[in-house]
């Protein structure tokens, strides 16, 4: 694609070229961008191929200016910067590069998230479940969807891994250009507080915004709940103010978060609600059954009541279903259709996933790393515990310190033995996070007593493995399905599944007659 025609909708933007500066309306070498041809758009310098434009991007760690010089070695005819920088390319320089990349990237893969049904998923927590069982709904009505979340990015039949939970906006574009290819029809994705802060969905004209819950989760980054609130806000706030009949825009919000109220005014969609407790919600569920199998109960919405059967166990799910069956009655799916969808739903990676290890007791790996999340798991799993309830948890590095005393009180008050242990201690020093952990149980004689503490993440799997018995149930959080551990900037190879099941092998078999 022409250069020019890349970057002359951004404004304002100077191009620097030949040591002169100035608009590239009136630039005098404008010319040269005309001629240039632009074969991809990179952020990495080290994915810059030959025709590139590299976009210079000031990160947590780094800054892509220092990376200009390299990135032209490689083969970059361009540069798109927030300064000058002394390079034998064009410098197209404007005063944000990540909104710049929006629709640089948009423009370059000619806007194919317009051309897809594109449904949001925002929360602290339940946003996987929410978009798996969304695509589930979608999939099984006939069609072709694309997936992007925490745990990978699924086009048609393809999966692929992904670093963020939402992300940067130039791989957004990239994999909306691929699902276009794939003739999928709808995408589905998460949308976390980082990428609405940093702007990485912006630009993404939303059909559909669902909202599942507001919790403590990310103040390292957001400082203040409030934030973290406007933030989740602003994907609601983004959805069209105009009112098109052909091209409806939807907000799904949980009534039962008091967050809700604050969504619903921000955002000029049609609202439409679902909950348990709020006797206004648009969608109910009521007369729910928690059993170890799974939650039966019944769904209320206009004047029509649902029995619907789901093979995930928690209240938690409840809501998962909710905000998934009210996302697909903005695609105006039957309900009877979503029922039998949701009753055939498979387990999703890392969510209350039972380890099959052929053992008295039993193991179940989580994702819980906020305090509402893993205080779910444990009050879901504390009904069906015969024996005792182990939990083994460590709180992330380099990340919100507030909730790291609340997450060990939480591990004590609700189980009959917690192990703290390391998660992912990236930075910080792992012990440091512990002393911060136990801090929250400072005074509190009765659970000093329920508690060990094991630094390393593997000795305490082993460790809680030897400890169980018959009928115990050992939670492992935090991890769920990741398979690496990251420290001092390294990742290392880490499933907390396998490290099950290599715990199990070793315990001591019961000796013959």
């Amino acid at each position: 694609m022409q250069l020019f025609r890349l970057v002359r909708h951004l404004v304002p933007v100077l191009m620097t070229y030949q040591n002169q500066t100035d608009s590239i309306q009136n630039h005098p070498y404008r010319h040269v961008l005309e001629q240039i041809d632009i074969k991809s758009i990179e952020m990495d310098s080290r994915e810059v191929k030959p025709g590139s434009l590299f976009v210079c991007l000031t990160g947590f760690n780094t800054d892509g200016h220092l990376y200009a010089e390299e990135a032209v070695r490689r083969g970059a005819v361009a540069i798109l910067a927030e300064k000058p920088l002394p390079v034998a390319v064009p410098v197209i320089i404007v005063p944000d590069t990540y909104r710049a990349l929006a629709y640089v990237a948009a423009h370059f893969y000619h806007y194919p998230a317009n051309r897809l049904r594109l449904i949001g998923v925002t929360g602290t927590n339940g946003k996987t479940t929410v978009t798996y069982m969304i695509e589930k709904i979608l999939a099984d009505c006939g069609y072709k969807t694309g997936r992007i979340g925490t745990i990978n990015m699924k086009i048609g039949a393809h999966v692929y891994a992904v670093k963020n939970t939402t992300p940067e906006s130039l791989h957004l574009q990239k994999a909306f250009h691929a699902m276009i290819k794939a003739n999928c029809s709808h995408a589905v994705m998460e949308v976390s507080s980082h990428a609405l802060a940093l702007g990485r969905v912006r630009g993404l004209a939303f059909d559909v915004a669902v909202f599942t819950n507001l919790t403590q989760d990310h103040l390292d980054f957001h400082q203040t709940m409030d934030a973290y609130k406007l933030a989740k806000g602003l994907l609601f706030a983004q959805l069209g103010s105009g009112i098109d009949p052909d091209n409806l825009k939807y907000a799904v919000l949980n009534a039962d978060d008091p967050a809700y109220k604050d969504f619903s005014t921000m955002s000029a969609a049609q609202v439409l609600t679902y909950g348990i407790n709020n006797e206004k919600a648009d969608l109910k569920a009521f007369n729910l059954n928690l059993t170890v199998q799974g939650v039966r109960f019944s769904l209320k919405y206009l004047n029509q009541v649902t029995e619907i059967n789901l093979p995930l166990v928690g209240i938690f799910n409840v809501y998962n279903a909710l905000a998934a069956i009210g996302a697909g009655i903005t695609q105006q799916i039957p309900l009877e259709q979503m029922k039998r969808s949701l009753q055939n739903i498979a387990g999703i990676p890392g969510r209350m996933e039972i380890v099959p290890i052929n053992q008295p007791f039993t193991v179940i790996v989580d994702y819980a790393h906020t305090p509402d999340s893993l205080a779910n798991v444990l009050s879901t799993t504390r009904p069906f515990t015969k024996g005792r309830l182990i939990c083994v948890i460590g709180c992330g590095g380099n990340r919100d310190r507030t909730k790291r005393p609340i997450m060990a009180k939480i591990a004590a008050e609700h189980a009959d033995l917690a192990i703290f242990t390391s998660d992912n201690p990236r930075w910080e020093e792992p012990d440091a996070i512990l002393d911060d952990m136990e801090a929250g149980l400072i005074d509190q004689d009765l659970l000093q007593t329920k508690y060990k503490r094991i630094e390393d993440r593997k000795e305490a799997i082993f460790w809680a493995i030897q400890e169980a018995r018959a009928d115990d149930v050992i939670v492992i959080a935090g991890k769920g399905h990741e398979t690496y551990q990251e420290i001092k900037g390294q990742r290392y190879d880490f499933d907390d599944r396998q490290v099950v099941q290599e715990a199990v092998n070793t315990l001591r078999l019961p000796e013959g007659d």
